[in-house]
């Protein structure tokens, strides 16, 4: 996480809101072991995610420690765009990072874990019909789900950074919301909103 303590994002609630968003992490462990998973937030302390039995890295996650990094919007800031002198580049961005255990899950959970992601992300589609594995002939879910492996982390420690420009004063920082706005407007409205806007509301994290 950055170190400047204006970056610093503590709303726990706020920060899991992002990650469950976002639903894509990076989970490094000991070793160094590194995969990339979507994932399930199982507030307010674990994340669950699954990955290949193929994977390398599969049998050495069960009991490992581990990071989860999620991040969310990002964006190069132009230092043409704060309209006073002497100012550099930099790169403004959302990030969390949840820090833990892993546990090995069981068959049960690991399907519920499944069920949860997809019906998570299938409510984002709508008015579609969600999918379900109902769909499914009878024996094939179970025959895939021998091809993955699933972990839980429990978060013992949760980081987060919202490096929005709040370290510039208010008209530079308007000033680089302004510059960014055609290129990426997310960017821009988080910068003019400095937080995480609610799942749900009128702006996606």
């Amino acid at each position: 996480m950055h170190p400047n303590r204006a970056f610093v994002w503590k709303d726990r609630d706020s920060m899991l809101d992002l990650v469950r968003e976002v639903a894509f992490c990076t989970i490094c462990a000991d070793g160094p072991i590194l995969v990339h998973a979507p994932v399930v937030v199982r507030s307010p302390d674990r994340i669950l995610f699954h990955v290949a039995r193929g994977n390398r890295a599969s049998s050495r996650l069960d009991g490992a420690r581990a990071i989860a990094s999620c991040v969310g919007p990002e964006a190069y800031i132009s230092p043409d765009w704060y309209g006073t002198a002497d100012q550099v580049p930099t790169w403004n961005y959302v990030a969390v990072e949840a820090e833990g255990p892993l546990r090995r899950l069981d068959q049960a959970e690991l399907t519920q874990q499944l069920e949860d992601l997809s019906a998570e992300q299938e409510a984002r589609l709508a008015p579609k019909p969600p999918w379900t594995r109902a769909k499914m002939s009878p024996g094939r879910f179970e025959g895939l789900l021998k091809a993955i492996i699933g972990f839980e982390l429990k978060i013992e420690d949760l980081r987060g950074t919202l490096k929005l420009g709040q370290n510039k004063s208010e008209a530079e920082r308007l000033g680089a919301a302004d510059g960014l706005a055609a290129l990426d407007p997310e960017m821009a409205r988080l910068m003019l909103q400095k937080a995480i806007p609610a799942p749900g509301g009128g702006d996606r994290a």
